[in-house]
């Protein structure tokens, strides 16, 4: 049903007792990781390596927690190749913006 995210990974991480719950964590997932990496295009332009770093590592549990697991390597990639990393970045915006639709699909199918 879904292309990058995995259902099963998230009631894994989440549980699916607490419906309330899981859609506050989707929440917050999409309020700070995904708007943190939204955002790298413009560390890229001020060449601002240690941010992109910092917040590529912060997200990569988060990509777990979804199940979005070919975004989480891209993370790592990007990571080890800072420098070169432009074109990884570019794949990775067009993996969040499959994973924002997806996260409120599922949010919208959370009962």
């Amino acid at each position: 049903m879904y292309q990058i995210i995995n259902e099963q990974s998230i009631y894994q991480y989440f549980g699916e007792d607490d419906p309330e719950m899981t859609r506050e964590m989707i929440q917050i997932i999409l309020d700070t990781n995904i708007k943190d990496l939204k955002e790298l295009d413009k560390f890229y332009e001020q060449k601002d390596f240690a941010t992109i770093k910092k917040r590529c590592h912060k997200a990569k549990p988060t990509m777990s927690y979804i199940g979005a697991l070919k975004s989480r390597k891209l993370l790592e990639e990007i990571e080890a190749n800072l420098e070169s990393s432009e074109n990884l970045n570019k794949s990775l915006q067009g993996h969040l913006n499959l994973i924002i639709e997806e996260l409120n699909d599922f949010l919208i199918s959370l009962k």
